[in-house]
């Protein structure tokens, strides 16, 4: 059984650190704008100059897999994620998407042929849990929308990051990155000429939240994350997801001087207890099922 390398978990734990300050740069710098138009300000840029670096396009049957994923990836996925920021409390939100980890244990089976793993599940519910104590606080309001929002960005998530796994191209990672993020921005692009009175209105301060948010949220995260589930199972990858609350958290203790009760330590406990669990067993790498 060959070994995991510690440096693939790392760097890939890099992408839902970075992650988790989606939150506070999108209600801080970008308030009310619609998610869509900042979804699409945030895939585009980061595609287009990921594509002038790479110089290669898609052939045959990959222009559709690539839009595909570039649409569960990016286009829904930014889309529910963004709607459900601005319209449910931070630790809501969060919440309903730390589900995503418990629906690719079940989607990799189906989809890759990932056994199982009972730990895996484990790591799931807890991991779920522990955002829950982490960040969901007493009385939090339940938009519906908001929350069926979240829920839809989990499993369009979830779906990306199984075929993903599944679908492979023999190109460079970047490449196959650069694909991705402009097939999904490709998808979001008629919404700028919707809100091109919002365009021209962005300041400096939007402006650069959008190029955080685009190059680095986006272009750098991404590149690592598709390198992770490249090289270890969905489920492994998954769970390192429950990182970004953990940021998120973080960024409030640093930026916004908030404080954590024992009960929120408890949870941050048991997220890193539950990811270490999901690293634990079954095989580091596996060979996606042919997709013919």
């Amino acid at each position: 059984m060959p070994r995991i390398d510690p440096i693939d978990i790392l760097l890939t734990a890099v992408a839902p650190l970075i992650w988790g300050s989606t939150y506070i740069v999108a209600t801080t710098y970008l308030p009310g704008l619609d998610p869509l138009f900042v979804s699409a300000l945030r895939a585009l840029p980061a595609g287009v100059l990921l594509l002038l670096l790479t110089r290669q396009l898609p052939a045959g049957i990959w222009w559709v897999r690539v839009f595909v994923l570039g649409a569960l990836n990016f286009t829904i996925f930014w889309w529910m994620l963004f709607i459900a920021a601005y319209r449910l409390p931070g630790g809501v939100a969060a919440t309903v998407g730390a589900v995503q980890p418990f629906i690719i244990v079940f989607l990799a089976r189906a989809l890759v042929g990932t056994p199982i793993r009972t730990v895996s599940v484990l790591a799931a519910i807890g991991g779920a849990f522990g955002v829950a104590i982490l960040i969901l606080k007493p009385g939090a309001s339940l938009d519906p929308l908001g929350v069926a929002a979240g829920l839809c960005g989990a499993v369009s998530m979830a779906f990306g990051t199984v075929l993903t796994r599944r679908w492979q191209p023999k190109v460079p990672l970047l490449t196959f990155t650069a694909w991705q993020l402009s097939a999904g921005g490709i998808l979001l692009s008629p919404v700028l000429l919707i809100h091109q009175r919002d365009l021209l209105a962005l300041d400096l301060s939007n402006m650069t939240a959008i190029a955080y948010l685009s190059f680095i949220g986006a272009g750098l995260t991404y590149a690592l994350w598709f390198r992770g589930i490249a090289r270890l199972d969905p489920n492994r990858v998954s769970q390192l997801a429950f990182l970004s609350p953990v940021a998120a958290v973080a960024l409030g203790l640093v930026f916004r001087h908030e404080t954590l009760t024992v009960f929120q330590w408890a949870g941050m406990l048991l997220i890193f207890g539950s990811i270490l669990l999901g690293q634990q067993g079954g095989p580091a790498r596996q060979s996606p099922k042919p997709v013919g």
